[in-house]
């Protein structure tokens, strides 16, 4: 039973969080902004922390301030683990504290912390008597129904999360080497353009000093040099064409989830293509406006 319920109090501390940041958002951009890592009307890091914290801290409850103090080292140390997992396995920082005093890493923040112990305390003391009383007034049946339905939906939605965040971190480096080419694309433009303006430079001054005849020969020698150039230009621009075709494609085909989740997380930085998601993001923003 004690299972049971600490299931059924992730699941509702969960829901109420996603409740929270979207009401955030609302408040923040004037907009709904899906803020959760899944697709569902579920914040996990929400359920885990307030289950950790009824779980660890129910013994110290009557004494507020030891109650306070750890609530605010084990949310702490719950953000900073969730993060520094979540940025490991998919090579995204989601929430960033950078700009924040005595911040560790961007994971968490002295700030924040202190702010959730606030609501840690407000939780162990007053909401969660109620919700303890509800959840034990619903006939055992029907909560284990409803906890099997929700654990399916999170575990789809685990998945289908996951894959899309694996696939945008495909088109992440898809971009990223299309970017590179064009790159080097332009580069050897630029380079062939000073090496051919040189040497033709070089070659008009030798054939000034020649007979006519020998001019005359120069100057179809030049024609024929000037139009394998003119094609080689040719063939590098339609390359460069097809390659800014195919990237700006790929920017405006985001995918459904990969769209939510930067949204959902406008702080959100890539590890490995830093710069081709800041331009995701922006695009992302010129097209809401």
């Amino acid at each position: 039973m004690e299972w049971y319920y600490l299931a059924a109090f992730f699941f509702i501390y969960g829901i109420l969080g996603w409740c929270v940041e979207v009401a955030y958002a609302a408040v923040k951009e004037g907009i709904f902004v899906n803020r959760g890592f899944l697709n569902g009307p579920i914040c996990p890091i929400y359920g885990v922390g307030v289950v950790s914290v009824i779980y660890c801290l129910s013994e110290i409850k009557g004494n507020i301030a030891v109650l306070y103090a750890a609530s605010v080292a084990l949310v702490t140390v719950i953000e900073g683990l969730t993060g520094l997992v979540m940025d490991r396995l998919f090579h995204h920082k989601w929430w960033d504290y950078s700009n924040q005093p005595l911040n560790i890493g961007g994971y968490v923040c002295l700030v924040f912390s202190l702010i959730w112990g606030v609501f840690c305390v407000f939780i162990m003391k007053v909401f969660q008597p109620v919700v303890r009383g509800i959840v034990i007034h619903i006939p055992f049946i029907v909560g284990m129904m409803i906890l099997i339905v929700c654990m399916i939906g999170m575990t789809a939605d685990v998945y289908v999360t996951s894959t899309a965040i694996f696939k945008l971190n495909r088109k992440l480096e898809a971009m990223n080497k299309i970017a590179a080419e064009l790159h080097e694309l332009s580069d050897r433009m630029g380079e062939n353009i000073y090496e051919n303006v040189k040497e033709g430079m070089e070659r008009e001054e030798r054939l000034k000093d020649r007979a006519k005849s020998v001019k005359e020969a120069g100057r179809e020698l030049k024609e024929e040099y000037d139009a394998e150039i003119h094609a080689h230009y040719k063939e590098i621009l339609a390359k460069r064409e097809e390659l800014k075709e195919r990237y700006e494609k790929m920017l405006r085909e985001r995918g459904a989830v990969g769209e939510r989740l930067i949204r959902a997380f406008p702080d959100m930085e890539s590890r490995k293509y830093k710069d081709i998601l800041r331009e995701l993001k922006e695009s992302i923003r010129t097209k809401r406006k």
